[in-house]
């Protein structure tokens, strides 16, 4: 790798596979997704112990989650200006420091500027984490790489309730941070040894109009979205999304323009890569909304303890893991785009399913659905995670994977809120007076459909879209499309 400039060398050249470089990597994104939604089953021992309402201490989360969100645009050109190594330590280093300052917080202010700090390692770890996974891994290994990456997102939700409940009832809510300590400074010592060094460019210049006018706007998105999902009557939370929607769309046109933009918006011509931004927002917004709809239904709507209804949704869990094995094969026999539609066919049946639960339905068949719906929403993840970078070109790759870390978690925030949203349209619709969990069906029925959009946007793939990931090595005509024209070679007459 040439050390004035890594992103501009070809990995697949120079760099082999390391999969004990993926799984730290995964085990650190694991850490921040995590902490984003752990601390829901604390908050009220939180707010006993400050002495402040409930509802206050949702602050700590807002401010965490805004703060990785907004984080995330400036992580791409730290990463190329000083180098992905040594911004990755740091970030590990910060995250886990600031993990400490949770853990001994005397008052909700504290704790909320520490979990600003927790935020900002965690903005920094997960784009520049997977950076440096994918600079040293080839198209042909591509798959797995993504395969560790991508279990992190899928569990986190998923264990978050049962992990906090755990902790909170048996010891206390300050071992929700206290646990990043140890695995945090084994990651910082595995980060020394693992991550290759790559000297950064200092002439790098920071286009300092793009990152203000994209940090703004996806504050205001996530304000808005958070807004929304704690119920306010207010026109507020259409307001900052209005506001976050106008800022980004500001932030492309300058980008388009500008001479050394923060984001090469090139990316999005490449249609494989565009698919993680329409089908796959789609996607990734319906299956974030199923950890949010699933506990409340069993709770609210069949009376469930939490308990309960924490045990039956990490069958959701089982499957995810039950089915991680398969995926890469069945990605390799079947393509990317029959596995898009698939799993988005089949993840929108399932919704449809889970509408039609009672409190009455045997629970192995609820059971058994959820774990199908934990492996369907695998298969859709780790495909959408490959596919994006399938054509990507090496000079694109900064761009493309922080690009993608924005859009990722902007998805999963929309659709919490769009979950909740549709909740208490339903409930105001009362078209099930008699049935407590009857809000919950009308939103699993509204995210079925809204599921079938990712279903139509794979449709329009190529059907050899991203064959050099999923089949490599094969010839055109053995499962990999024919040479563009423009890259045939002419006779000369």
């Amino acid at each position: 790798m040439a050390a004035g400039n890594p992103v501009d060398t070809n990995p697949s050249d120079s760099q082999v596979w390391n999969p004990r470089l993926a799984l730290l990597v995964a085990a650190t994104f694991f850490m921040e997704f995590l902490d984003g939604t752990v601390l829901t089953t604390a908050i009220p021992s939180i707010a006993g112990d400050f002495g402040v309402p409930a509802a206050d201490v949702n602050i700590t989360m807002t401010a965490y989650l805004m703060t990785v969100a907004m984080g995330i645009p400036l992580s791409g050109w730290l990463a190329e200006r000083l180098g992905a190594r040594r911004v990755f330590c740091l970030a590990i280093a910060i995250f886990t420091a600031a993990s400490l300052g949770c853990a001994l917080s005397q008052d909700l202010t504290t704790l909320t500027l520490s979990r600003i700090l927790q935020g900002a390692g965690g903005a920094m770890m997960v784009p520049v984490g997977t950076l440096v996974v994918l600079r040293g891994t080839p198209k042909s290994e591509l798959l797995r790489a993504t395969a560790f990456l991508v279990w992190p997102g899928l569990l986190a939700p998923v264990l978050a309730p049962l992990v906090g409940g755990a902790l909170t009832t048996y010891l206390s809510w300050h071992w929700i941070f206290l646990i990043n300590l140890p695995l945090g400074l084994a990651a910082f010592i595995a980060a020394l040894r693992l991550v290759p060094t790559a000297a950064g460019d200092r002439q790098r210049r920071l286009d300092w109009l793009g990152l203000v006018l994209t940090t703004t706007g996806v504050g205001a998105l996530v304000v808005g979205l958070e807004l929304a999902t704690g119920h306010h009557d207010g026109p507020w939370a259409a307001l900052c999304a209005a506001a976050g929607v106008a800022s980004l769309a500001g932030a492309a046109v300058w980008m388009t323009r500008a001479r050394n933009p923060l984001f090469d918006l090139s990316v999005f011509s490449t249609r494989t890569f565009r698919a993680m931004a329409t089908g796959g927002f789609v996607y990734r917004l319906t299956i974030s909304s199923v950890p949010f709809l699933l506990p409340l239904m069993f709770q609210a709507g069949f009376g469930w303890t939490p308990l309960h209804a924490g045990i039956m949704v990490a069958a959701v869990f089982i499957g995810n893991i039950g089915i991680k094995p398969a995926t890469t094969p069945l990605i390799r026999r079947f393509g990317f785009k029959a596995m898009l539609v698939f799993a988005s066919l089949a993840s929108a049946a399932t919704f449809v399913l889970c509408a039609l639960l009672t409190a009455d339905t045997p629970q192995p068949v609820t059971f058994a659905l959820l774990v199908c719906s934990g492996a369907f929403r695998s298969i859709g993840f780790s495909s959408y995670a490959s596919v994006q970078y399938a054509d990507i070109v090496p000079a694109q790759l900064t761009s493309a994977n922080t690009v993608s870390a924005t859009l990722v978690q902007l998805a999963t925030g929309t659709g919490i809120a769009v979950a909740a949203l549709l909740i208490r349209v339903f409930d105001g619709l009362a078209l099930l007076p008699q049935d407590p969990a009857g809000p919950f069906r009308g939103a699993f029925m509204a995210m079925a459909v809204l599921m079938l959009f990712s279903t139509a946007d794979s449709m329009t793939l190529h059907r050899h879209a991203g064959a050099e990931v999923s089949r490599p090595g094969q010839a055109p005509g053995e499962g990999q499309p024919p040479p563009p024209p423009a890259a045939r070679r002419v006779p000369r007459r």
